[in-house]
């Protein structure tokens, strides 16, 4: 019988995380977990994890006050304060204490543990860009005959994933996860704990590299999926970066490719970009073709939608239920999400992150969008975290590439915002049309000023940069569009 919240025990989270028990009984059952103290249920273990600024084993008292039947903590933690937090004759029904030496390699290690319980097919996908939609995109596919899992938002880390996997059920048989990084070794960590039959990498991608220094050090990070997968395992590549395939070719586990290259194993031929209403193709895989369309914009997706469609075929899905999943994905918010306005404004919202890479790649395809009689292009671009020492370079060459696109008016917020500003003017962008604005509610006011009928406006920046609020602004000011609306601006 697979691992169960409701009938688990300490002693199987002792046994999984090779944990010392400080106080309770091994036979203490728990009926859910919790990182954070404030949404504790009774009976569950709350598992106190440390980050740069909070430390949960501060709240570990909080949670066992609140009914929960037991915590994990550092052994440091509890040799030096716990013991005197949490005495035991203070707190009703002995609850579990358990001491790891480090509590988020504990809970990796068990989340690993529940994933071995579980009769599942895994599936991963990681890159530098486009990892949430192409996971969400094997979700919708695989949702046609499977009852799956998949991680939420940014639930993609260290602490994410494990938590995802910790979800699974006896009535889920497969999986679907997204997995981030930016540090070396955390990929090939969440492969360790994850286990996935089948590995997606999208792309090797100018990102995170604070942590990894280059392109090299981006292709390694990712590929330690591959390093990390079991041998009769299938790793899935985009056979048309070439940086990625080099990288990969010294693996000799079994591997697909897609992409639009004719040598790959999926690819497409026959592309119309269709601008706001999505890209036609046609999907070839082995002796197979078929007329297949995404509803999302843009030709970046493309490539996102063969992936998704790789792994549909490799685990031997009908094509005509990956046809119908990926013509049903319809989007999410902050991933190049269309908003139609009223004034026959049209906003895409790809606020969710930004590097290098994905700006490029966003910006070519709002490019071919733009092509429309009287369709001006407006961009708003916020700060790209996590660049190092680099990033005053990427910043500019971010300016060169909105020049390049044809934008119309340039709002910039961010520390590197004159970076960028100065990047587009070296693009032949006048200076008259770019603006470096110092807020959310600045950005939302210049940018309405300067809209009129047919404009299309991009919104992209990294996390932190909150543009979603500009989104929101901008919706405030003009409302969605009507269909069959007469209006005039």
């Amino acid at each position: 019988m697979s691992a169960q919240w409701g009938k688990l025990t300490a002693k199987e989270v002792l046994d999984a995380v090779a944990g010392m028990p400080v106080s309770g009984s091994p036979a203490t059952v728990f009926s859910g977990i919790s990182t954070d103290s404030r949404h504790i249920g009774a009976g569950e273990i709350f598992w106190a994890l440390k980050g740069p600024k909070y430390d949960g084993h501060d709240f570990a008292r909080a949670a066992l006050d609140q009914d929960a039947a037991g915590v994990v903590v550092h052994r440091a933690w509890w040799e030096s304060t716990g013991c005197t937090c949490i005495p035991k004759e203070q707190i009703p029904g002995n609850p579990m204490v358990i001491a790891v030496d480090d509590t988020l390699k504990a809970l990796g290690d068990f989340a690993s543990w529940w994933r071995s319980q579980h009769r599942v097919k895994v599936v991963a996908v990681t890159g530098s860009s486009g990892k949430t939609t192409t996971k969400e995109m094997v979700a919708t596919i695989c949702n046609l005959t499977h009852d799956i899992l998949k991680n939420e938002g940014n639930f993609n880390n260290l602490i994410g994933l494990p938590l995802t996997l910790l979800c699974l059920k006896e009535d889920h048989d497969m999986a679907v996860l997204e997995m981030g990084m930016n540090q070396p070794g955390e990929i090939g960590r969440l492969t360790h704990i994850a286990a996935p039959d089948t590995g997606v990498i999208l792309n090797i991608g100018l990102a995170h590299l604070e942590g990894v220094l280059d392109l090299k050090g981006v292709a390694r990070a990712k590929c330690e999926m591959i390093d990390k997968m079991a041998s009769q395992s299938l790793v899935i590549l985009n056979g048309d970066d070439d940086p990625l395939m080099k990288h990969a070719s010294s693996y000799s586990i079994q591997k697909m490719t897609f992409g639009v290259g004719r040598k790959n194993d999926v690819r497409a031929e026959n592309i119309r970009d269709r601008g706001l209403a999505g890209v036609q193709f046609t999907l070839i895989h082995a002796q197979g073709a078929w007329p297949a369309r995404i509803r999302v914009s843009g030709l970046h997706n493309l490539n996102n939608a063969l992936a998704a469609a790789t792994v549909g075929f490799s685990l031997g899905e009908a094509a005509e239920t990956i046809l119908k999943g990926l013509e049903t994905y319809s989007g999410i918010r902050g991933r190049f999400r269309v908003c139609p306005l009223a004034g026959g404004i049209t906003v895409v919202d790809d606020t969710y992150n930004a590097n290098p890479s994905s700006v490029k790649a966003v910006l070519g395809s709002m490019k071919s969008m733009a092509k429309g009689e009287g369709c001006r292009l407006i961009v708003g671009l916020g700060e790209m975290m996590e660049l190092g020492d680099a990033a005053t370079l990427w910043h500019r060459k971010a300016g060169e590439w909105v020049a390049a696109a044809g934008a119309h008016h340039f709002f910039v917020l961010g520390p590197h915002g004159r970076e960028m500003m100065e990047g587009a003017v070296k693009g032949g962008m006048p200076d008259k049309g770019i603006s470096v604005v110092t807020s959310h509610d600045e950005m939302v006011e210049t940018i309405s000023r300067v809209l009129r009928r047919g404009d299309l406006v991009l919104l992209k920046g990294s996390r932190k940069m909150g543009l979603e609020t500009v989104v929101k602004g901008l919706e405030r000011i003009f409302g969605p569009r009507k269909k069959n609306s007469l209006e005039v601006s």
